[in-house]
């Protein structure tokens, strides 16, 4: 019997030596530098570790600046717990509340098959289909439920096209007779072949292609791929749209108060969902170039009649959106607040012209912000009735048999949403890891680090701007492979701002980058949760994830390069060092 492998304990315990060890190693930096900035730092680097290995949740290791910033001297403590309650976590708690309203009533699943529907299902069509209701939704609800959601579709469709695919390749046809099917499909995917038949009235295996099983093996893994990468580059398009782009909020008001609401829903919509759209574009080309190859007559079918697979995927669809039933009351009503919701968050402060919230509140400050809105509909999401309300003279009871007496209808009905619904589909995580993100951009602030670290990248005055933003984008991608997306741009956005302080360049023109780079989680299946919702359903191996998501990281670099270094230079006076950044560096 072989000896166990020596290597085994220590791979049993590294939870328990990185949660005691780590701790303590690191004690050395405090106590040899009795500073504030040294005594943030550990603070910083123990929660680092924290949150790349995830030795506990990650929510939990961002109350750790609740404790040690009060025990280190660094903060008073009913300073750092205001940080966990800040207006960005507002706005990312209303517009969570709509989003489960969405999935609540299955409205998003009726917009995504609805979309499916008008697209068509050519391969190429279907998969353009499939990333642009992902990527929609994904501005709106969770990357997760999006995928969670749109993955069962694309395997029902997938599993129809295969299983009519094999009825095909097995029907028998009468002796001297063509088998029309085949034929058409073989037109459809290799032109024009002659097909024998033998005497027994069997069909022979040489029509069909060698390789047609590896390319089916192929359009299944562009298939499912497409859903999470379009999920992850979706939710980039809005401020709400995934954790990183709140913790840039959050941040710029946190380190620079007085930089004139410049991040809000308007102008972030303005800049990213351009760059989304041009940048789904080019992953669609780039999948189909990897999955499908560059025959664009043989998958694209010009000319063709819709063959019996493209036929039973439509079929699919349809079916799925009958079972849906027609759009209900409640569902009206949600998609009237979500349609207000947006008019409101857009028509607030658009930046080219002043908002109604200029004309109403915010004369003297700024008292209505993007929170305020969300909240707004978030609370009209439980007073809505779910059904049509019946005002009459008489009420009308109903007798229930098991207890033998009569129940009252209430006068007013049901609310579209009731607390236990969002109590457990709202991911309360991530309220208190934004919380832990900003109460360590105020100790950084107070302790004096931020402005250490600022002093220490002196040296790269003689670098390029958008050098550095290019660099530093492909190192945070490469970074969030390997640690959530909101646990990345929490570390690093604090020490952009002061190299860009430091730099005397406008602070977004780093942080922003850097913020949708966090995003390009492309290559692994633990990367995000996208990525192992898809994986898991086995049609995708890890080198199959890699190969494509490689590109796809190089691919979002060069697109969100081109978007700063454009359209985004006169929407954020990106060309100048704002007063509003000069000013808090001087403090």
């Amino acid at each position: 019997m072989a000896p166990p492998c020596p290597r085994r304990p220590l791979l049993r315990f590294k939870s328990f030596v990185v949660l005691f060890c780590t701790p303590l190693l690191l004690l050395a930096l405090p106590l040899l530098v009795p500073t504030k900035e040294a005594k943030c730092g550990y603070v910083i680097i123990l929660m680092a570790v924290y949150w790349c290995t995830e030795v506990i949740p990650l929510a939990v290791t961002a109350l750790l600046p609740a404790i040690l910033f009060p025990m280190f001297g660094i903060l008073e403590s009913k300073k750092v717990c205001m940080q966990y309650l800040k207006d960005t976590n507002m706005l990312f708690v209303g517009g969570l509340i709509v989003a489960v309203a969405v999935e609540h009533w299955n409205l998003h699943k009726r917009i995504a098959l609805r979309v499916l529907l008008i697209v068509g299902v050519k391969p190429p069509l279907l998969m353009l289909g499939f990333m642009a209701v992902t990527a929609f939704l994904s501005m709106w609800i969770s990357n997760t439920a999006t995928t969670a959601m749109m993955v069962p579709i694309v395997q029902a469709v997938l599993d129809q096209m295969n299983s009519t695919e094999q009825d095909l390749t097995i029907t028998e046809e009468p002796v001297g007779q063509m088998n029309s099917a085949v034929e058409l499909e073989e037109k459809n995917a290799m032109g024009l072949m002659s097909v024998q038949v033998i005497g027994n009235g069997h069909i022979p295996d040489e029509p069909k292609a060698p390789g047609d099983k590896e390319v089916k093996k192929r359009i299944n893994k562009g298939m499912t791929l497409c859903v999470c990468y379009a999920a992850s580059i979706g939710g980039t398009a809005t401020l709400t749209g995934t954790g990183p782009n709140l913790v840039l909020k959050g941040q710029m008001n946190q380190l620079f108060p007085d930089n004139g609401d410049v991040l809000n829903f308007a102008s972030w919509f303005g800049f990213a969902f351009p760059n989304m759209i041009l940048m789904l574009t080019l992953s669609w080309f780039w999948l189909q170039f990897s999955f499908m190859g560059c025959n664009f007559r043989k998958i694209w079918g010009c000319g063709v009649e819709r063959t019996d697979k493209e036929k039973a995927a439509f079929s699919v669809l349809k079916a799925e959106h009958r079972k849906l039933g027609s759009i209900s009351f409640a569902e009206v009503n949600v998609l009237m607040l979500f349609t207000l919701l947006i008019l409101l968050w857009f028509s607030r402060d658009p930046g080219f012209i002043p908002g109604w919230a200029t004309f109403l509140f915010n004369k003297d400050a700024e008292y209505v912000t993007d929170a305020t809105v969300a909240l707004f509909v978030a609370l009209l999401l439980f007073i809505v009735p779910a059904t049509k309300p019946k005002f009459s003279c008489c009420s009308r009871n109903s007798f229930n048999p098991e207890h033998n007496e009569e129940v009252m209808e209430p006068f007013f009905p049901a609310p579209l949403l009731d607390w236990k619904v969002v109590q457990r589909k709202m991911p309360w995580s991530i309220v208190l890891l934004l919380g832990g993100g900003f109460a360590l951009a105020k100790g950084s602030d107070a302790s004096g680090l931020s402005k250490w670290l600022g002093d220490q990248m002196t040296p790269l005055h003689t670098v390029p701007p958008w050098a550095i933003a290019v660099i530093l984008s492909l190192v945070i991608a490469v970074f969030t492979e390997c640690t959530s997306n909101v646990a990345t741009a929490t570390l690093f956005l604090p020490v952009f701002a002061s190299l860009s302080q430091s730099l005397e360049i406008n602070p977004l023109y780093i942080m922003i980058p850097c913020t949708l780079s966090t995003s390009f989680a492309f290559m692994l299946p633990v990367a995000t949760p996208p990525n192992a919702i898809v994986f898991s359903y086995g049609h995708l191996h890890v080198l199959d994830m890699v190969k494509a998501g490689i590109m796809m990281n190089f691919i979002g670099v060069f697109c969100i390069t081109l978007a700063i270094n454009s359209w985004g230079r006169p929407m954020f006076s990106l060309d100048t060092f704002p007063s509003w950044a000069n000013a808090t560096a001087g403090k």
